[in-house]
């Protein structure tokens, strides 16, 4: 009997240190900071997933932010190490959504969950393409259904 594939599941780890300029007057990371993470992490998930910076500014096909969903659990403090999970949640035809957690891993307390949706386009015309080709089969696991 043959093993059943795993379905592919794009997940990935970021490790950053809140810095001075991450945070308020209180040391308090600000809220923007977290977006930041986030972006970095998202990076890293991209290239996981064939799209990396360098192939990005060769073919001008680029992963464009089109909506944020964020929900703040608990302040992170200067000098916090944390840790972002970014993973890919679904895949539609044109659009894909990822989703994050930030955790200080020292009390594994949950600090901030959040969700972006993104759209490929091609610059400079701005113009909407598809999924790359293979992502309909690779992740249709990941497909929303009904």
């Amino acid at each position: 009997m043959e093993p059943i594939p795993t379905p592919e599941m794009p997940t990935i780890l970021t490790e950053v240190q809140v810095m001075f300029f991450d945070t308020d007057c209180a040391a308090i990371v600000h809220n923007l900071a977290y977006l930041r993470f986030i972006e970095v992490a998202r990076t890293h998930l991209a290239e996981q997933l064939g799209m990396g910076l360098a192939d990005m500014a060769r073919n001008r096909i680029y992963p464009v932010l089109v909506r944020t969903e964020i929900d703040y659990k608990r302040a992170a403090q200067l000098g916090d190490k944390l840790l972002i999970e970014g993973r890919l949640e679904s895949v539609e035809r044109s659009r894909f959504w990822c989703s994050f957690e930030i955790r200080r891993p020292s009390d594994n307390t949950l600090l901030v969950t959040s969700r972006q949706m993104l759209a490929m386009l091609q610059m400079p015309e701005m113009k909407p393409l598809r999924l790359p080709a293979g992502w309909a089969e690779r992740f249709a696991h990941l497909r929303p259904r009904g």
